[in-house]
């Protein structure tokens, strides 16, 4: 990199910090809790993935297929489901066909175009270099990577990539867990959880709740290199079971509720699930996190992806449409799921498996 493009992002990083500590959104944490190196060492790009790659994990995955049945877990991707932020899907068509007919055997086919924030939409996996801390030096990512150094940059100084922070680390080995769902709208005695409006609301999932509800479950808690899964409900509001025959109205109405807010896990949950070593987090909402409201402040916004993603390489996957699962009591399984190998990129779009 040229000295002068150097010396730009050094002083778009001081001016970024400076604003921030002026507004008061700078938390100095990862640096006096020392969040790097992680426990998989200081160059480690793949986190809980790593996980996959002990064969006793894999095992244990296995062994609680009982009835050697599938289901897949990924909600439908159409311009018309909810995002955030602004995100869109816009798939076309562009031929109809694309060409032929070829040959004596009159051969056509068709392609599309895609046009999308592809890491972060639908059914997604939160990679290393999705959330990330603003401190005083500095934006922080996993494993102590600071902005802008760690980025993988092109012509102009452009930022092409996260660098060590890509997901195709974690696309390396996947994810093959024991599963278990925490069905938290059955022990709340609903069928959907309500969008939290405090602290202390029913919408947030607690950790002395998530372990009574596995008791309750009859299912083991987890161990090491296990995958845990929150069932709020609030995801059925564009399941796969009722979308496609949803109309355009009712598909806006569905995003404005969906986007209204979600219930979640609250931090005493995460950090429980950190002490188990998990290997993913994930859920049927967008976030997974309680939101707007927190279990400790009401001002949460999502403090577990910090905790989780950015200071333990734990990572997410949302918006799983788990209903099917649910609705048969199938509360283990065997979670399979592996990242696109999109270099440099934030995370993936993807559609698991479910073995049970």
């Amino acid at each position: 990199m040229k000295p002068s493009v150097m010396i730009r992002f050094a002083a778009m990083a001081v001016v970024l910090a400076g604003a921030g500590m002026a507004m008061g959104q700078v938390s100095d944490k990862p640096l006096t809790e020392k969040w790097a190196p992680s426990k998989w060492g200081k160059d480690d790009s793949a986190g809980s993935a790593n996980h996959t790659r002990n064969p006793a994990n894999v095992k244990r995955a296995m062994s609680v297929i009982k009835q050697f049945k599938t289901v897949t877990l990924g909600k439908y991707y159409h311009r018309e489901m909810p995002t955030a932020s602004g995100r869109t899907w816009n798939l076309t068509l562009t031929g109809t066909p694309n060409a032929g007919p070829f040959g004596d055997n009159a051969f056509t086919y068709h392609d599309e175009l895609l046009t999308t924030e592809i890491g972060q939409i639908g059914t997604q996996f939160d990679g290393p270099g999705h959330a990330g801390v603003t401190t005083s030096k500095g934006m922080f990512f996993y494993n102590g990577r600071m902005y802008p150094e760690s980025y993988e940059r092109g012509a102009g100084g452009r930022a092409v990539g996260l660098g060590p922070n890509g997901v195709e680390f974690p696309a390396e080995f996947g994810f093959v867990c024991r599963a278990v769902i925490v069905d938290a709208a059955a022990y709340r005695g609903v069928e959907r959880l309500p969008i939290p409006k405090k602290p202390g609301d029913i919408g947030i999932v607690t950790a002395a709740d998530v372990k009574a509800i596995l008791k309750k479950q009859g299912v083991a808690e987890p161990q090491a290199g296990d995958c845990v899964f929150l069932y709020t409900g609030h995801g059925n509001i564009w399941g796969n079971d009722v979308y496609k025959k949803m109309t355009s109205e009712q598909r806006a109405k569905a995003r404005e509720e969906f986007g209204a807010g979600e219930p979640g896990f609250g931090i005493s949950a995460c950090e429980y699930l950190a002490s188990k070593d998990v290997a993913l987090t994930g859920g049927d909402t967008s976030a997974v996190d309680s939101q707007p409201h927190g279990e400790k402040d009401s001002s949460h916004v999502v403090h577990c992806h910090n905790e989780m993603q950015t200071r333990r390489g734990i990572w997410n996957i949302e918006n799983l449409d788990l209903k099917a699962l649910v609705d048969a009591k199938i509360y283990e399984f065997a979670f399979i799921w592996a990242p696109l190998k999109m270099i440099g990129a934030t995370g993936s779009p993807g559609n698991p498996i479910a073995i049970y």
